[in-house]
């Protein structure tokens, strides 16, 4: 056996507590960081595009759609190309890219610009969130992986906090140009904590990239009536969460709040809930399973959308805080369970369900803006609500899934294999 072969022969894949795994989750906690920081920062902006370009909140919400909208067609593409190019490598230049894009967004004279900039961001991020999670199944000891994946969504919670945030408080003092500068600085900052930290992929073969095989591999998980459930439970939930998240300033801003916009930013404090619970329920799903979990999340989901409805404050921050923790608990568990049911091209499933999950933030926000301005608040509870009764429905019907030992997928506590 040659001196190479034997090296090869003895790679593991990292274990939680060893130098690798902290490597490859500081890294990837990074790469969530800046995507989310980037993909979401418009979004505690659009009072302020409503107001400075003199548009309907609708057409202001365009920024957050038409960016989840290019991610969500870019995703697969991204994929295919780390096959063959490598998983870092495609990681590595998104975040350049989007970071570049980034820096030209505070420029923009038009809304017409500034979305059609806000589309290429989105075009560029896809390749983070595509390869990700790949690249942790590929990594990461199947044990300790859904854990692993937990604390990836935690970065992308924290990212997405962050991203809100900083513009809430710098377009309280000054314009939305800084504030978008602002994002950018930081989200500069984490992407190179994650390339700086990044490992080299020991377990990825290049692969040739081809329409019809791209095409196969597809094909594969779309015949799976589970990992059909996941990616509609995906496009489902993030269009949920996106819907309310788009129109919540323009609620607790207007009557009866009356919230100035850094007050309202802290209300995306909530997402520290979602990093919270969709860590814990990664670890949750391997060790006790995965279908009572995500059962669970999204009925919290499900009952914090409802304490939103009347117009009691402390009852709509209660809201708020389960709806955020239970959508990145059921998120967790179901990005999780994507890995374990795709035992072969586990790339091309990871990209279908965000390709699904991306695609619903795009879709819902734009139904939702619909809805906002026919009834309001109420409007887009009523259309969320709807799509919560959906959810309930996908994941009673995960309690059908295949059991472990099956072709193709199961569902168990620990050893159970996770994206």
């Amino acid at each position: 056996m040659s001196v190479s072969a034997e090296v090869a022969a003895n790679v593991v894949p990292h274990r939680r507590g060893s130098v690798g795994c902290r490597a490859v989750t500081l890294a990837l906690f990074a790469a969530g960081l800046t995507t989310f920081v980037s993909m979401y920062s418009a979004q505690a902006l659009l009072p302020a595009f409503a107001e400075v370009f003199t548009v309907s909140p609708a057409v202001s919400a365009l920024s957050v759609s038409v960016t989840t909208g290019m991610v969500a067609l870019a995703i697969i593409p991204a994929s295919a190309l780390s096959a063959r190019y490598g998983r870092t490598r495609v990681i590595i230049f998104s975040a350049v890219a989007s970071c570049v894009i980034g820096l030209l967004l505070p420029l923009s004279p038009t809304i017409e610009i500034l979305l059609a900039g806000r589309a290429l961001q989105g075009a560029a991020l896809a390749g983070i969130p595509a390869v990700a999670m790949a690249y942790l199944a590929e990594e990461i000891d199947p044990k300790d992986l859904g854990a692993a994946m937990g604390r990836y969504v935690a970065g992308t919670t924290i990212g997405g906090l962050i991203g809100r945030l900083i513009p809430s408080a710098v377009i309280d003092v000054s314009s939305w140009h800084w504030a978008l500068f602002a994002v950018v600085v930081l989200s500069t900052v984490f992407a190179l904590i994650m390339i700086r930290t990044l490992p080299a992929s020991q377990f990825f073969r290049p692969q040739s990239v081809s329409r019809r095989r791209l095409v196969a591999n597809l094909r594969v998980h779309l015949e799976d009536s589970s990992l059909r459930t996941l990616f509609m439970l995906g496009f489902i939930m993030m269009g949920a969460f996106v819907s309310v998240y788009n129109f919540l300033g323009f609620r607790f801003s207007s009557a009866p709040f009356g919230l100035s916009e850094a007050v309202v930013g802290l209300v995306f404090l909530f997402y520290l809930a979602g990093t919270f619970t969709s860590s814990v329920a990664g670890i949750a799903a391997d060790r006790l399973g995965r279908k009572w979990v995500l059962l669970g999340s999204v009925s919290v989901t499900a009952l914090g959308l409802g304490l939103t409805i009347p117009d009691t404050l402390a009852l709509a921050l209660v809201g708020m805080l389960l709806f955020t923790g239970g959508f990145f608990a059921a998120h967790s568990v179901a990005s999780g369970w994507v890995g374990r049911l795709a035992q072969v091209h586990r790339a091309e499933a990871s990209a279908l369900y965000l390709f699904a999950y991306y695609g619903g933030s795009s879709v819902a926000g734009v139904v939702a803006g619909v809805a906002y301005a026919a009834g309001g608040w109420n409007g887009v509870s009523i259309f969320v609500g709807c799509l919560m009764l959906v959810a309930m429905a996908l994941s009673l019907k995960m309690f059908r899934s295949a059991p472990v030992g099956s072709s193709q997928c199961g569902d168990s506590g620990s050893g159970a294999a996770a994206l």
